[in-house]
């Protein structure tokens, strides 16, 4: 189940972005573009995102999948369809196989939603006497 190993690496991504922020307390969610071509089954990906994120920063988030579909376009009659599933790769119109995918086959981290420690703490201003 190659969707763990998936889970793994947003876990560690949003981690590591998390760190660098500096002030981040908490994850709420995390937003995955998810291409129906790219062989992720998002029941699968959501239950080992969960178990992966226990005592960790993001333990609680929420991972909201958004399915982007898959499209090609025919390199000789420049014909653009939705591929499907299984997917057509031949054209629809001129029956053509040499084609571009154009999308479907994304896996990629869209926004993350997290809580920061609040306001900076203040300071004393600096006096200029020596």
């Amino acid at each position: 189940m190659h969707e763990m190993s998936v889970a793994l690496a947003v876990v560690d991504q949003v981690a590591a972005a998390a760190e660098q922020a500096g002030d981040v307390t908490a994850v709420r969610s995390v937003r995955l573009e998810v291409g129906e071509l790219a062989g992720v089954v998002p029941d699968s990906l959501a239950f080992c995102f969960e178990l992966v994120c226990a005592g960790t920063l993001l333990e609680g988030a929420e991972l909201v999948t958004e399915e982007v579909p898959g499209r090609a376009r025919c390199t000789p009659c420049a014909h653009e369809w939705a591929v499907g599933m299984p997917p057509r790769l031949t054209c629809p119109v001129c029956d053509g196989a040499t084609t571009d995918l154009l999308a479907g086959r994304e896996l990629r981290i869209a926004a993350v939603r997290w809580d920061t420690g609040g306001p900076a703490p203040t300071r004393e201003p600096i006096s200029e006497e020596c």
